[in-house]
């Protein structure tokens, strides 16, 4: 790291813009760029007047944190069921789970760091995870 990489980010100067889900808003904290694509961090919130439609999917990531500001947010995740993130909360997504937001609140912002920058997301039939066909012995 040199001192050109650092970074430094207000609320007062933010600008939200939408993003990977429609339904959402996000505020880029530069991070990618100052870590030359190895890690993203954004402010989420909800965009207004965006219809919530939230299709099953998993992330190609090596690391993926979610921690809620405020508000609240609610996840069906592979193997784990339904995990409500209210205000103070936080998830760890490992790579590649399979998961879905059910709903969240019209205060929601949450704080999201992943690994690497640019990953690949891929919609899935269902949260479960598909398992292999039996075989007959």
């Amino acid at each position: 790291m040199t001192a050109k990489d650092f970074v430094a980010t207000h609320a007062r100067e933010a600008k939200f813009e939408r993003g990977l889900r429609s339904f959402f808003e996000y505020r880029d904290l530069g991070i990618k760029q100052a870590t030359h694509g190895k890690v993203a961090a954004h402010v989420i919130r909800p965009a207004g007047g965006a219809g919530f439609s939230s299709q099953p999917h998993k992330h190609s990531t090596t690391f993926q944190l979610v921690y809620v500001l405020k508000g609240w947010i609610e996840f069906e995740y592979e193997d784990q069921g339904v995990v409500r993130l209210e205000a103070g909360s936080s998830v760890y997504q490992p790579p590649g789970i399979r998961h879905r937001e059910l709903g969240h609140s019209e205060d929601l912002e949450m704080l999201e760091v992943v690994m690497p920058g640019d990953f690949s997301t891929e919609e899935v039939d269902s949260v479960q995870a598909c398992l292999p066909a039996q075989t007959d012995h």
